[in-house]
């Protein structure tokens, strides 16, 4: 476990770069590494990993200036507590309702007596080994974020901006739209604008902004924005558009089959 290099690019209002990880190899946590992104989201939530996978993941950037995310499906004690004992630099909290749901995931991740994780002889600390190290500095390193996901997050959104300690919130705009009555639409109707009305309601408080992008186009518009947390598409988008891409030029692009 080393000091979240993020957290000080995000005091420094810089844009940095994401990879949702979405494959079970770690080694696509070291390739994100060594292609120097700021950060890895593995996901805990639409893909079937499990605690022991993720902390492959994890254990593969050990020593290095990558951080790895874990996203909680739920505001729980066990899962995010797990997430961290494990050795994740943080947390993404996702479908938060209101302010009591992040402050519940605050006291979660955080140590007594700001919180009520528990105390044991885990991974991030080495086994026992990096105790006092660990402990010293935890409460202020591990980054717990808050993702706006649902449409009583977002029309609670001061409240939520009102948390002590809060650094970055972060966008699923698909999800949103859907809570707003657009399924199946990255951005419904009004959605665009409600997001950027929030992260500059975000940025006033000097709290961080991230989103996840689906192109370069996106991404650059993002940035443009003032988004601090920008997410590429998950790996599995990025080599599907890569091979389709290649398909396209060599004339062999097939109808996807039907397997379920």
């Amino acid at each position: 476990m080393i000091p979240n290099p993020l957290r000080k690019k995000l005091q420094d209002r810089q844009t940095t770069y994401g990879l949702l990880v979405t494959i079970e190899s770690p080694n696509v946590t070291e390739l994100a590494d060594t292609l120097g992104f700021d950060w890895v989201v593995v996901d805990m939530e639409h893909v079937h990993f499990n605690y022991r996978e993720v902390m492959e993941h994890v254990r593969t950037v050990r020593g290095c200036e990558t951080p790895v995310l874990g996203p909680v499906p739920e505001v729980q004690q066990s899962p995010i507590n797990r997430a961290l004992d494990i050795g994740a630099h943080g947390v993404l909290l996702l479908l938060v309702r209101n302010r009591a749901d992040l402050e519940r995931g605050f006291c979660f991740g955080r140590y007594p007596t700001r919180g009520e994780r528990g105390v044991g002889g885990e991974r991030a600390v080495k086994w026992g080994l990096g105790f006092d190290e660990y402990l010293g500095y935890a409460n202020e390193v591990l980054m717990i974020t808050p993702s706006t996901e649902t449409r009583e997050a977002a029309e609670s959104i001061d409240d939520i901006l009102g948390v002590p300690s809060l650094e970055a919130i972060f966008f699923g705009p698909a999800h949103l739209s859907a809570t707003y009555g657009h399924l199946g639409q990255w951005e419904g109707a009004g959605l665009a604008e409600k997001i950027l009305e929030i992260r500059g309601k975000a940025a006033a408080k000097g709290i961080a902004s991230g989103v996840m992008s689906r192109s370069v186009e996106t991404s650059l518009l993002r940035r443009d924005q003032g988004f601090n947390m920008n997410a590429l598409s998950p790996v599995l988008d990025l080599m599907i558009r890569a091979i389709r891409g290649n398909l396209e030029k060599l004339d062999q692009l097939v109808t996807p089959k039907v397997w379920f």
